[in-house]
């Protein structure tokens, strides 16, 4: 358990591979040697081409330069999300990555605005929002003050490219090859080595599972267990295409809720990345396809492709001298774009807590924690998406509506519809704004404000979002249109 660790060992590339080998490389690999074990013949998901705005912050620290990055993976910039037909059959509101309005110490904007919204002198919630307002009117630019928080759209197999080229200037090695044997230490269980298929034998010290669904390691060899969620998340598939662009990209993802299921469009610069994520048991593959082909914009670019998976986490994301990242460590579906995230995520916990001088249980443990609370606080926000919503027009928007629910959400919705409160745990990743986005988004409003807003008169009340407005159009006043910031700043080759 105290052996130095020296060697890393990544079975698996994609984006969790060399989004990892990447990393540790760049930021550790002084100190250690990485070795990433990749086969041509097994294809990646390479499906999740939206992120959020955390992926900014990770390029800060790999020293990434934006225009670069975003030129080689034909990349777009994002807002936040669409969410159409949600609510209700032709109804639409935006998530967006931004901050509405202003707080004070004892209430969140949203109690000044649901008294404003009583009185007849408050806009929509969304107005108060800069980023909100600019992916509405397709705005866009990079500004080193009174900038907008934002995210990326991007070819995931081009992204993949661009890291291994990163983790290979700084050292990292790759292996093709496929694993066919794992080798444990009989007394303490821990992984020794793994075999390739050419009879090639590689050491190792500490192994990072990026090889998907199947947990080749985190489950097939260490059995860590898994938690199924899928009777909270019941989509099970997925099948996605790629289609020629028709239209300029727009600066967000759209998410158009459709019988048994959503669709995802996200613009790149010259493509646009399609797909539906639907449930088994009350959607055929068949049927999904052609539901998807039918609502796609431009020329097929690919067949469709059909990706089975159980929503649900790990139980050990780290168990013994071995860390599941991506898909392997589990999967929450990709309605709020979340996947590269909580890639990242493993990543910057794995190097803060980094075993150098050997693995110790309390590491573990910890790491286990944080993964396990910033995962189930997610899987609770996605629910939310689907569980408060007044769509009974089909099956499965009926089992929705009325599924049973964890009791952390449940208690949320309550608090929120009571009180208008809303409270971010320290450990997850949506603050109160984007609860508060979607709550009202889907039809969810408040029986109360807090009195504290009555501290105001009526005419400071709607001076007090007026000027929040006006702050907001100002910002935007100049601002470029999103497709024209995108072919000056990082222009696809």
């Amino acid at each position: 358990m105290n052996k130095r660790i020296n060697k890393v060992v990544i079975v698996g590339g994609g984006t969790a591979g060399w989004m990892a080998a990447a990393s540790l490389a760049k930021l550790l690999g002084k100190t250690i040697n990485i070795t990433l074990i990749e086969s041509d013949d097994i294809p990646t998901v390479g499906v999740g081409e939206a992120t959020i705005p955390t992926l900014v912050t990770h390029h800060e620290l790999l020293g990434i330069n934006e225009q670069e990055f975003m030129a080689r993976v034909n990349a777009t910039f994002k807002l936040g999300i669409s969410f159409e037909n949600w609510r209700d059959v032709d109804e639409d509101y935006i998530h967006s990555f931004g901050f509405t309005g202003r707080d004070c110490w004892a209430a969140g904007f949203q109690h000044f605005w649901l008294k404003g919204r009583k009185l007849g002198i408050a806009k929509e919630f969304g107005d108060y929002c800069s980023e909100l307002v600019a992916a509405k009117e397709e705005k866009f630019a990079v500004m080193p003050k009174l900038g907008l928080n934002y995210a990326y759209h991007m070819d995931a197999g081009l992204y993949a490219q661009f890291l291994r080229e990163i983790a290979e200037k700084h050292g990292a090695i790759r292996q093709e090859g496929k694993v066919v044997e794992v080798g444990l230490n009989g007394e303490s269980g821990y992984i020794e080595n793994v075999k390739l298929e050419s009879g090639k034998v590689i050491e190792g010290d500490l192994f990072i599972d990026c090889s998907g669904f199947q947990g080749l390691l985190i489950e097939k060899t260490l059995h860590s267990g898994y938690d199924d969620w899928s009777h909270w998340l019941p989509c099970d598939s997925a099948v996605a295409m790629q289609t020629e662009a028709v239209a300029e990209p727009i600066p967000y993802t759209r998410s158009i809720a459709r019988d048994a299921g959503w669709q995802w469009r996200i613009p790149l610069q010259s493509r646009v990345g399609n797909g539906m994520v639907f449930c088994s048991r009350y959607k055929s593959d068949d049927d999904a396809i052609q539901m998807l082909t039918d609502n796609v914009e431009g020329k097929p670019l690919n067949d469709p492709r059909v990706i089975k998976f159980r929503t649900g986490t790990r139980r050990k994301h780290w168990n013994k001298n071995c860390i599941a990242m991506g898909l392997s460590s589990g999967f929450i579906e990709p309605l709020e774009s979340t996947s590269i995230h909580f890639i990242q995520r493993s990543i910057t916990r794995l190097m803060q807590m980094f075993p150098f001088d050997g693995i110790r249980q309390p590491d573990v443990e910890e790491f286990n924690t944080q993964m396990d609370n910033e995962m189930t606080h997610t899987r609770d926000f996605i629910i939310l998406h689907y569980h408060v919503t007044n769509r009974t027009d089909t099956p499965f928007w009926r089992f929705c509506k009325s599924m049973d629910i964890p009791d952390s959400l449940k208690h949320r919705i309550e608090l929120f519809k009571q009180t208008g409160r809303v409270f971010k745990n320290p450990t997850e990743l949506f603050g109160e704004n984007s609860w508060t986005q979607v709550m009202l988004g889907q039809g969810l409003m408040p029986e109360q404000y807090h009195p504290i807003v009555n501290m105001m008169s009526d005419e400071e009340l709607k001076v007090f979002l007026d000027t929040i407005e006006e702050r907001v159009a100002k910002q935007l006043q100049n601002m470029p249109k999103h497709n024209d910031f995108i072919q000056h700043y990082c222009r696809s080759a």
